[in-house]
């Protein structure tokens, strides 16, 4: 396993498989894992503790509201962690669009921080991933770059009069 995507909750599986769909596009293992920072903080740490025993590279973390588990693993873990801010769609949310998520990821204290994307962006949060990860990876960063052209093809627009 290269990289570890942890959500908070059930009801952020649809938006983070977004993240995995990436991952295994470009034929990167990962593990997803469902633990909450606040309800499971020390089954958290054992997790963490593990996915870097077993070879994980990079972690990649969703939360809404409080937005606390991303910067829980920066603070358990050396390896990268990239955080996506979810935005809380139940009707106990407190309707700030991800917002709350969003600052609460990217205002991480000093030496400790987190790489946050978009709110619901878990496939940038993918990309990103997978560009750290080739930095190592010379098959991986072959592959970056062709997805990378592919990209320029495709916005390349044909006018014929």
């Amino acid at each position: 396993m290269k990289v570890a995507i942890f959500f908070g909750s059930k009801s952020d599986k649809d938006t983070m498989k977004k993240a995995a769909d990436i991952l295994a596009e470009f034929g990167v293992d990962y593990k997803a894992y469902i633990i909450s920072a606040h309800r499971a903080g020390a089954l958290l740490k054992q997790t963490v503790e593990q996915v870097e025993k077993d070879g994980a590279q990079v972690i990649i973390a969703g939360a809404g509201l409080a937005a606390a588990l991303p910067g829980v693993i920066a603070g358990i873990t050396t390896l990268p962690v990239i955080g996506v801010p979810l935005e809380c769609v139940s009707e106990k949310s407190n309707g700030l669009g991800g917002m709350d998520a969003l600052l609460s990821i990217v205002q991480m204290p000093p030496q400790i921080p987190v790489a946050t994307v978009g709110i619901n962006s878990a496939k940038n949060a993918a990309y990103l991933a997978l560009q750290i990860l080739a930095l190592s990876d010379n098959e991986l960063s072959k592959k970056l770059k062709e997805f990378r052209a592919g990209l320029i093809k495709s916005a390349e627009l044909d006018v014929n009069f």
